[in-house]
């Protein structure tokens, strides 16, 4: 039995991580944003989740009080009432995931417009700061997400009973394999060839007629979108949102190591790094205490530690990752002239 928890736990982790990862592919290794915020639009489907459904439900069954202060009380008889309706759950998670996808693109348009004409350099620290000032508003600001205590969510998948862990681990898995098959068929068409064109040179992709601001900004907003998905489901996998766990070592620098680990600008290097980077930290996990008498140094360090020396190897040894970047394999003739007559 633990050792089907542990693989539950390890396909939904993957998942989150392998969404986040891919949405950073999209924006930092295709298109060459340098996103040092990524937290920001995780966070912000995060949110979504903390704010949105359980209040829809609270008005719908007629409950008073304020749902914050009330929270264990009022998510008891919600997740009461959604594991008696399979019908009503799989709406709400539908409905929360589209509104976290709209809000990730707003979040993604306000923190690149501001500083996208200026520079790489401006753009990687506005989306810093961004990031960071969001987690702090959602630690302080009580209504948002429960402040520093945070605030549970509705369970979903409370219809699932005793198996509830296996499919809301089973959902996060088939998300992050549908994303991984849109974001690979976007990038293995022309729109990725013009990604790495802006990445590659700006002024010869301007000169082609690329609107390079509104190649950038769009590609941030589809980053974002897909990022504030892996904050929702990653929250409706926890069953509570916690500003303070939003941290940008967690999902902001991991993310960017997995790439590297994997490959810039391949997808399928993505994968590769994401499943070496979490089996390594579920290692961890299960070994710290058996690690403890042999370290210098508390366990819990170990993870970053490693993680540091991980990042310098690969930069220093092969920058191109497990498995290179490949360039986007022309059209054929033929198609080329069927698209030419339409």
């Amino acid at each position: 039995m633990a050792a089907i928890d542990f693989l539950l736990d390890m396909l939904a982790t993957v998942g989150v991580y392998l969404i986040i990862t891919l949405s950073l592919n999209l924006d930092s290794g295709y298109c060459g944003i340098p996103n040092f915020g990524k937290v920001l639009a995780m966070i912000a489907g995060a949110f979504v989740v903390a704010f949105f459904p359980g209040r829809i439900l609270a008005t719908m069954l007629g409950m008073s009080g304020d749902f914050v202060t009330d929270n264990a009380s009022m998510i008891f008889q919600i997740n009461s009432f959604l594991a008696s309706n399979f019908l009503i759950s799989t709406a709400l998670f539908i409905a929360t995931i589209i509104v976290a996808i709209g809000f990730g693109m707003i979040v993604g348009y306000v923190s690149t417009r501001p500083a996208v004409k200026i520079g790489s350099g401006p753009l990687a620290i506005t989306l810093l700061a961004m990031g960071e000032g969001l987690r702090v508003i959602g630690t302080n600001y009580a209504p948002l997400a429960g402040g520093s205590i945070g605030i549970s969510a509705p369970d979903v998948f409370a219809w699932a009973g005793g198996d509830r862990f296996l499919v809301v681990s089973v959902v996060v898995f088939v998300f992050s394999v549908a994303i991984f098959f849109f974001v690979n068929r976007l990038t293995n068409a022309p729109l990725g060839r013009m990604l790495r064109a802006v990445r590659d040179n700006e002024i010869a992709a301007e000169s082609l007629g690329i609107d390079i601001v509104g190649v950038k900004l769009k590609t941030m907003m589809v980053s974002s979108a897909i990022a504030a998905v892996a904050g929702a489901l990653y929250a409706f996998y926890s069953g509570a949102v916690i500003s303070t766990a939003y941290t940008r070592a967690s999902w902001t620098f991991i993310p960017w190591a997995m790439m590297l680990l994997g490959g810039v600008a391949n997808n399928v290097g993505v994968v590769t790094g994401v499943f070496t980077f979490v089996f390594l930290r579920k290692l961890i996990v299960m070994y710290k205490a058996e690690l403890t008498p042999y370290l210098p140094f508390d366990v819990l360090w170990l993870e970053l530690i490693l993680y540091g020396v991980m990042v310098i190897l690969i930069l220093m040894y092969r920058p191109e990752g497990l498995i290179p970047e490949k360039r986007t394999p022309t059209l054929k003739m033929s198609t080329l002239k069927k698209m030419q007559k339409t």
